[in-house]
C-alpha cells in the first residue's frame, strides 16, 4: 500500500506543477486581452467593477464572481475519494475549456486554450490509471471501494 501511496502521490504532485503552468497561462492570456483596455471599453463591457478592485491586473474569480479560495479544493484523505474527486476536476476544467471555446474567436485565445484542454484529458487519464492502480490493491471482496487502511 506505500508503494501505491507513494506511486500516487508523485501523480498529483507532477499534475498539481503542470496546473500551476496552466494558471499562469490563463493569468498571461486575461493580461494579455485587458492591458490596453480605455475607460470607455471598460464600461462598455461591464468590466468596470473588476477595474474598480484590482485595475487590470490577474485576479482569480470564477466567471459567476466568486473568487478562487481554498474552498475549491476538496480532499478527504481517502486514496480513491480523492482521485474521483480528481477526475471530476478535471472534467469540469475540461468543459470550462470547451465553454470558452465555443464563446472565442481569437486565434490568440483559441489554440493555448485548445492546449489547456488537451492537457486536461490527459490529466483525467493519468487520474484514472491512478484509481485503477488503486482498486488493484484493494481486497477482491471489498466491492464498495472502501478505504482498507481506515476500515479493518
Amino acid at each position: 500500500m506505500i508503494f501505491l501511496q507513494m506511486k500516487c502521490d508523485i501523480l498529483v504532485h507532477d499534475i498539481g506543477t503542470e496546473e500551476l503552468g496552466h494558471f499562469e497561462m490563463i493569468g498571461a492570456i486575461v493580461y494579455q486581452l485587458t492591458r490596453n483596455l480605455t475607460i470607455e471599453e471598460i464600461k462598455a463591457n461591464g468590466f468596470d467593477d473588476y477595474f474598480v478592485d484590482h485595475t487590470t491586473g490577474i485576479y482569480t474569480i470564477a466567471a459567476s464572481g466568486t473568487p478562487y479560495d481554498a474552498f475549491s479544493f476538496a480532499s478527504k484523505g481517502d486514496v480513491i475519494t480523492d482521485l474521483h474527486e480528481d477526475l471530476a476536476a478535471e472534467q469540469k476544467a475540461r468543459t470550462t475549456y470547451d465553454n470558452i471555446l465555443r464563446l472565442c474567436d481569437d486565434p490568440d485565445v483559441i489554440d493555448p486554450i485548445r492546449f489547456l484542454r488537451q492537457r486536461e484529458v490527459i490529466h483525467y487519464q493519468r487520474f484514472g490509471e491512478g484509481l485503477e492502480l488503486a482498486l488493484e490493491k484493494l481486497d477482491p471482496k471489498n466491492y464498495y471501494a472502501f478505504n482498507p487502511s481506515f476500515d479493518k
